[in-house]
Formats: structure tokens, C-alpha cells, sequence
């Protein structure tokens, strides 16, 4: 047996039996002999079955059943040689997350992300800083380039907390970052748009640049544009 024979047989439990969700265990119920195969040989660096390898691979109407279990609050611990490990099968892949040349690098930036995820959802905040690290440019051009983020810009400081929220709430298998796209897009509705101008701009018809005009108060320490009015 392969994986293809395997992701066969899944599928046409999956057919027969029409659950409304699956998991390994109702794999191992419903599909033994390719749960049998993919338990011992389709895995992570880490050691854990590769769920998502066999699920994305299933019809699709099927991938989004698929319930992948992780604990209701993973205890949390840093540890970097896990994230070493993940990340040796892409080493010098990196560059994907600045610029993407083609679908072929878009679908190793999902690969990618979801790796991490995972290994992230276990508890490990290394993973999950890493992952953090990675998306930061890629969110920018987001945010830069498609009107449906364009109210984001300025608020980057509060992408983070985005990032982990989609980390802790991704269960099903498919495109992570289309889902960290559409989280974005829904939470940037109700957001005031700040117009953000540079301090290098010029004001009394040219006389001086804003920065000039940057006081501090003495009392509150507040920084704030001084406009002497006569």
C-alpha cells in the first residue's frame, strides 16, 4: 500500500458513511487499513502523524469534516529544537514569506505555516514566535497592496494578537493563511482609518517641516505637533 491508495480507501468510508465530522479515531473505526498505513508512515519531524498531509489530499467536499483534537489549553513551553527540526525541510525557504514567485511558492508559504501551527497548538511559543517572524512582511504587503486590509495600516501593532488568535483557533485542514487573511479582513470592518502623515512634510507654504514643530509637554510628557495660532 501507498498514500494514494490509502487517501482511496479514506475516501470511500468517507463517501459510504457521510459523517458530518471525522477524526483518527473514526479513521480507525471506518478505514483501519489506511489508518494502519498512515499511522506508521506518514509523519511530522516531530514524530506526530501527519493529518495534514492525508487530509488535504482528500475530495474536498471531505477536507473541512476532518476535526484535528488538540487539547483545550496546551501547557506552554519554549523549545527551539523542535522549531529547528521543523524548519530543516525548508531550510532556505524562507525568502517565500518576502516575495512569492509563483502558486508553487504560495502553497510552501501554507506548508509552511501549518507546520508551525501545529507544533505551536502543542504549546510551544518558540514555534509560535517563529511563525510570527515569518508573517510580518507578508501581512504588510497585505495590508499595502489589497483594499480589503487597507484599514489595517496603522494598527500593526495589534497584528500579533491576531496571528495568535488564528494559531489557537485553526483545526480544520486547509489554507492557513487564507484564513488568517479573512480573520484580518472581518476584525478590520469596524476600524477607524488613521491618517498617518510624515513629519517630513512641509507646512507654512514650505518654511518648515512638520518634525520642526514636535513639542513635548513638561507636565504629561505627551509628544504632540505645536500650531501657534494668532
Amino acid at each position: 500500500m501507498d498514500l494514494a491508495e490509502a487517501i482511496k480507501i479514506l475516501n470511500c468510508a468517507l463517501r459510504r458513511r457521510q459523517p458530518a465530522k471525522f477524526t483518527a479515531t473514526w479513521t480507525y473505526c471506518h478505514a483501519p487499513k489506511a489508518y494502519r498505513y498512515i499511522r506508521k508512515n506518514v509523519r511530522t519531524e516531530l514524530g506526530d502523524i501527519d493529518w495534514d498531509s492525508v487530509t488535504c489530499k482528500l475530495d474536498k467536499q471531505f477536507q473541512r469534516r476532518w476535526m484535528h483534537l488538540q487539547s483545550k489549553k496546551a501547557k506552554t513551553y519554549r523549545n527551539i529544537s523542535e522549531v529547528r527540526k521543523v524548519m530543516k525541510k525548508f531550510q532556505g525557504k524562507e525568502y517565500i514569506f518576502i516575495t512569492a514567485a509563483d502558486d508553487k511558492d504560495k502553497a510552501l508559504q501554507d506548508t509552511i505555516s501549518i507546520a508551525l501551527v501545529r507544533v505551536a497548538q502543542k504549546g510551544n511559543l518558540r514555534a509560535q514566535q517563529e511563525l510570527i517572524n515569518l508573517l510580518r512582511d507578508l501581512i504588510n504587503d497585505w495590508i499595502e497592496y489589497s483594499p480589503r486590509l487597507r484599514k489595517w495600516k496603522g494598527y500593526s501593532s495589534d497584528i500579533d494578537d491576531k496571528i495568535k488568535g488564528c494559531i489557537r483557533r485553526y483545526r480544520f485542514t486547509g489554507t492557513f493563511l487564507g484564513y488568517l487573511f479573512r480573520t484580518l479582513e472581518r476584525s478590520g470592518w469596524g476600524l477607524p482609518p488613521i491618517y498617518i502623515s510624515s513629519l517630513d512634510d512641509t507646512i507654512l507654504d514650505g518654511a518648515k517641516r512638520k518634525i520642526e514643530n514636535v513639542v513635548q509637554d513638561p507636565e504629561t510628557n505627551e509628544i504632540m505637533l505645536y500650531n501657534r495660532t494668532n
